[in-house]
């Protein structure tokens, strides 16, 4: 049973929310152009139910939980990392029974959050993550002046806050 220490932090201010990386937990390098990321949501299904003896007050009960996909955006470059990764969930054209990588086309993420200083100040292992879409270029519009943007959508079952990462001391 996990025990809850109340954390003594001395930062007062909330990070700010555009200063972060991830990477594949097997890699040494971040993911290479990543501009946008949707949040990390979990939802926990609840389950009601009521004693025999008392009719008129449901009990409430966590059931399953639930974690939402993530959609990854980057600008469109000569790296394929994502269309590479997406390829191992479905490879068009391969023999019948290869079209999926079985061993290899999961993997586990980690996300860093940085301060305005460029300190890691948060961390969270994201688990057993696979491509469940994936968006090799956006509507292209010659009248546009715009950034192409690739995209990614991943499923993954669960996801923790590193508690060895601490808060920085800050400059």
């Amino acid at each position: 049973m996990p025990s809850f220490v109340v954390n003594k932090a001395t930062r007062r201010d909330p990070y700010k929310n555009f200063k972060f990386r991830l990477k594949f937990e097997d890699g040494a390098d971040y993911i290479a152009g990543l501009s946008k990321m949707t949040p990390l949501k979990r939802t926990t299904e609840v389950v009601k139910h009521r004693e025999g003896g008392d009719p008129n007050n449901p009990h409430k009960a966590p059931g399953r939980t639930d974690y939402d996909a993530i959609t990854l955006s980057r600008g469109v470059t000569h790296d394929t990392d994502f269309e590479n990764w997406a390829n191992l969930a479905f490879l068009h054209g391969a023999a019948f029974g290869a079209e999926i990588a079985l061993k290899s086309f999961r993997k586990n993420l980690i996300l860093d959050v940085f301060n305005e200083a460029g300190q890691k100040a948060i961390s969270y292992n994201i688990f057993r993550c696979w491509v469940s879409e994936y968006q090799a270029l956006p509507e292209l519009d010659a009248n546009a002046n715009a950034v192409a943007i690739e995209s990614i959508k991943i499923e993954c079952e669960g996801w923790e806050r590193d508690t060895n990462v601490t808060e920085p001391t800050e400059k």
